[in-house]
């Protein structure tokens, strides 16, 4: 097979090629220093250089964490997340995940280089291009360091969401991971997530209406407006007396004027004679969750069969 031209290697990362690459061309350091000096080349750490000039890109960025780590590395974290195509959830800094025991130069800034004795082959991505771990030990690794247990859980829904993973295969690699930080939470989130729920808040109606004993909801349900125009629910119970009462769940983007506005519009187009929609905050489930279970219950909010 023929040997690749430091053009193709550097070509194939965005650019970028480091010492080591350089040396096992046949390039030696004084080499490299004449296409440093000569302005041809840039000198972006102690183990890479950039073969062509400007601020690095997003993608530029990426190949200079592992490039400098070296070739045990992998892209970790939410930066792995966002490679496999996770969005509405990008960090600044470039995550990189190496062994425990290597001993590395400090990184450049904007790199976090995060030591694990975690087996990173074992949940390394397939295929070529950047080197990072699968969504699913990415996500959970970086939920296991977070302070907040609703960050951890909302990354987690969000990727499900996104249908970047499933269930299954989140629930497998919590159990490649042992031990876990929060490993019970995450089952507790994926089990829920696996009956139907697919955001945070289905997830915390859910655990709501389990603590407060009241019939889980159908969720995600299909609507037409008054108008015609097709619309989800969070949430519906068919009552006794034949009505539907949908429970829409507000987060904290709806306090902006327009998005308040347009969820009223909303409430209305779907109600109807038969159909009854009430509204509660994401803060009230978590906080406040006697109250809003004794205002639904006063509706005809069935209880949960014993």
């Amino acid at each position: 097979m023929r040997k690749k031209t430091w053009r193709e290697v550097a070509a194939d990362q965005a650019g970028l090629i480091s010492r080591r690459q350089l040396h096992d061309l046949g390039f030696d350091r004084f080499r490299v220093r004449n296409n440093i000096a000569a302005d041809r080349w840039v000198d972006l750490t102690s183990t890479v250089i950039g073969t062509t000039t400007g601020r690095l890109d997003e993608g530029q960025r990426r190949w200079l964490g592992i490039l400098h780590a070296g070739p045990r590395a992998v892209l970790g974290d939410l930066t792995a997340a966002e490679v496999a195509g996770l969005r509405n959830w990008h960090r600044d800094d470039v995550t990189v995940l190496v062994p425990y025991d290597l001993d590395l130069d400090d990184p450049p800034d904007g790199i976090r280089i995060a030591r694990t004795r975690r087996p990173i082959d074992l949940f390394r991505a397939p295929g070529g291009g950047l080197p990072r771990w699968r969504i699913e030990p990415a996500i959970l690794h970086f939920g296991a360091y977070q302070s907040n247990r609703r960050t951890a859980q909302g990354v987690v829904a969000a990727a499900v969401q996104q249908r970047l993973t499933t269930p299954d295969r989140l629930m497998l690699t919590v159990e490649q991971m042992r031990p876990l930080r929060w490993a019970g939470l995450f089952r507790e989130a994926i089990g829920d997530i696996a009956g139907g729920s697919q955001s945070l808040a289905e997830i915390d109606v859910i655990r709501f209406c389990r603590r407060q004993g009241l019939r889980p909801p159908d969720r995600q349900v299909r609507r037409r407006d008054a108008e015609g125009r097709l619309r989800f629910t969070d949430c519906e119970w068919e009552l006794d007396d034949g009505r539907t009462l949908a429970l829409e769940v507000d987060g904290a983007f709806h306090m902006d004027v327009e998005h308040w506005e347009d969820d009223i519009a909303r409430q209305r187009a779907l109600t109807d004679p038969q159909r009854l929609v009430v509204r509660c905050t994401a803060r009230e489930l978590r906080d406040d969750p006697h109250r809003l279970g004794a205002d639904l219950r006063r509706l005809g909010v069935p209880c949960r069969a014993a």
